[in-house]
């Protein structure tokens, strides 16, 4: 227990010392250090709970409780405050309505109630411990550098790095509790720090648009906030005592029950996760400092949205709810990858990849069955290492060559050979096998066929698992593409940077080669847990993808061999005589030889996508919410 109570503990520590500390070096050392020792601890309660289901840790429900509410209700007061400073009349509407129905919880449905066990730890939590400490931490880490270099190219945005890194080491805290809380009202809790960390972080630069996105995604948050709230007050109606609020409880009282706070707290999760409608937040936040996007629009934040659908996994299997859940899920996997076809910025390519595997593993989720379970914990893990790396890599590209777009980074392999070693790294992990997420993929169509409306969910596989290998190897071309006299630009990158590229980099190629053994110790005892069965990998899967391992990790590095001054063949270019990389053209005229990829804007623009993805998706969140008031009359 005392291990699960220092992860909370001391991220909030250190974020106090941060907000205090003026000097550079000194926040340097805080940070590198606190993330030594978070990645240490995290790897430590891998070490003492792999081999235990669910251990359950008696906590009293007070002082802790009043002190929570008390800082929720400052909390809502602040965002009043901000929402009438800025003029935003939905926001406020919702954080009033939050406020009253939580007011009302507290005061007239909360007492007597006294959950027992409010911490708890099993090896999903593990999973996300191990994201949040390790990954999180590097992210951390990698920000002190990239912050840096943030202010010196935006002299006109304020320094305000204390509140910056306070902000991030709060969010840590509250994902480490948000995991390991057992009482759904602690839970949401750290769900609305997390909201509020991202809201201020997404404003970061003060700007407009920054403030506007900022906004945009405080209230869709809080429209889930609503909902999450909502499923307390149906428990404490339904269950005076007070049980029904433990999370283990609750999911072992059965669809009777647990039915309505899980499609209540699923829809929390929905918009948490950004799945559509609700996807235009996380785009929108995109407008972040990269290690914002990061942590939190890509390894963890949204991580929370997902996490607790797959824990209600299995009170919506077998229920049109949850079919329901599933398809909004499908449906977002299936149009954000379209979108991302259409995307130039690199960073909208990975938020709407983001998008779309969040959509994916809901999917899985929705279905809730044992196998499906199992597939979308591993897609969390695979999603959260490859997407940090690529976010860190493109942040890096940024400032090293002033443009974030995919066509401004044609020989990249010649201007930055390591990081675009990284980034193809990054996307192999992304959408070629053997990395996990292409098997897990391959896993849930076998899943998704023995499950009701499975054909459906085939389909979206396959139409959107073709749009990701189309968009990812289109980038992919622009990095190794050969361009004349190519200048290295990456030899003023920072130690501490290079160090979480490495790191993130090796744990992209580790996690494909012992996903085996995370399955093994960690994911399939969870799911045996829960269901009573599980998925094994069978042997002879095993050594082909070993194999494959081998192939695939054998080109991306062979590209470090490349020089500056490589021997060229000139391209063909319809009989015309050429010159290296340009071509005679009309009237004896010298031309640059340019290659450009295919966006389809036609077809796949981002706005024309997504009005069909909102309605599809309001009208299916609709369809629940009628068939859920029919459950609770």
């Amino acid at each position: 227990m005392n291990e699960l109570l220092f992860l909370i503990a001391f991220p909030l520590l250190i974020a106090v010392l941060l907000l205090l500390v003026p000097r550079d070096s000194i926040r340097d050392v805080l940070v590198t250090g606190s993330a030594a020792v978070l990645g240490i601890v995290s790897l430590y309660v891998l070490y003492g709970y792999f081999n235990r289901n669910t251990v359950m840790f008696d906590i009293p429900t007070e002082p802790w409780g009043n002190v929570m509410t008390i800082i929720e209700l400052l909390l809502a007061v602040y965002i009043l405050y901000l929402g009438v400073k800025h003029r935003k009349s939905f926001t406020i509407a919702l954080i009033v309505l939050q406020a009253g129905l939580l007011l009302w919880y507290e005061f007239f449905l909360k007492p007597g109630m006294h959950p027992e066990n409010n911490l708890f730890i099993d090896q999903f939590s593990i999973i996300m411990a191990l994201i949040i400490g390790i990954i999180g931490s590097l992210i951390c880490v990698f920000a002190l550098g990239y912050m840096k270099t943030f202010h010196h190219h935006h002299p006109e945005v304020r320094d305000r790095r204390n509140l910056f890194f306070f902000i991030l080491f709060v969010f840590l805290s509250a994902m480490f509790g948000l995991v390991f809380a057992n009482n759904l009202a602690w839970i949401l809790f750290f769900w609305e720090i997390t909201t509020i960390c991202s809201f201020i972080l997404i404003g970061y630069s003060e700007t407009e648009e920054a403030t506007n996105n900022a906004f945009l995604a405080l209230s869709m948050n809080l429209l889930g906030g609503v909902a999450f709230v909502g499923a307390l007050i149906f428990l404490a109606i339904t269950d005076p005592s007070g049980k029904s609020l433990m999370l283990d409880y609750l999911l072992s009282s059965g669809q009777a029950i647990a039915l309505v706070p899980a499609v209540l707290i699923s829809f929390a999760g929905i918009t948490k996760s950004a799945l559509m409608p609700f996807s235009s937040w996380l785009v929108g936040a995109m407008v972040a400092p990269t290690p914002v996007s990061a942590l939190l629009h890509s390894s963890t934040m949204v991580k929370a949205g997902v996490y607790i659908i797959v824990r209600f996994a299995p009170v919506l299997s077998g229920t049109i709810e949850g079919l329901i859940i599933a398809l909004v899920g499908g449906v977002t996997f299936l149009l954000a990858s379209f979108i991302a076809i259409s995307q130039t910025n690199a960073k909208k390519v990975l938020a709407y990849s983001t998008i779309a595997n969040l959509g994916l593993i809901v999917a899985c989720a929705g279905v809730g069955t044992f196998n499906l379970v199992w597939v979308a914990i591993l897609l969390i893990v695979f999603h959260a290492v490859a997407k940090s790396l690529l976010f860190l890599c493109v942040g890096t590209v940024e400032h090293r060559i002033g443009s974030r777009n995919i066509e401004d980074m044609s020989g990249l392999i010649g201007r930055m050979p390591k990081i675009a070693v990284m980034m193809f790294v990054g996307m192999a992990g992304m959408f070629l096998a053997p990395f996990g997420m292409v098997i897990s993929k391959w896993a849930a169509i076998e899943a998704f066929i023995q499950s009701p409306f499975g054909l459906i969910f085939i389909a979206i596989l396959a139409f959107g698992g073709s749009a990701t290998v189309f968009y990812w190897s289109k980038w992919m071309g622009k990095i190794i593409s050969v361009t004349r006299q190519p200048e290295v630009v990456e030899n003023s990158v920072t130690k501490e940077k290079w160090a979480v590229l490495y790191i993130l980099t090796a744990l992209v190629i580790i996690c494909a080669l012992i996903f085996p053994l995370i399955s093994a110790v960690l994911i399939e005892p969870f799911v045996m847990n829960i269901y009573g069965q599980t998925t094994l990998l069978p042997l002879a899967n095993l050594t082909i993808m070993i194999l494959m391992m081998g192939l695939l990790l054998f080109m991306p590095f062979t590209m470090l061999l490349y020089r500056t001054a490589p021997k060229h063949t000139g391209p063909y270019m319809a009989g015309r005589p050429t010159d290296g990389h340009a071509f005679a053209g009309s009237i004896g005229i010298s031309r640059e030889v340019v290659l450009s990829n295919y966006y389809m804007d036609r077809y796949f623009g981002e706005d024309k996508i997504f009005m069909i993805g909102a309605a599809t998706g309001w009208g299916l969140l609709l369809f629940a919410g009628t068939l859920l008031v029919g459950v609770i009359l």
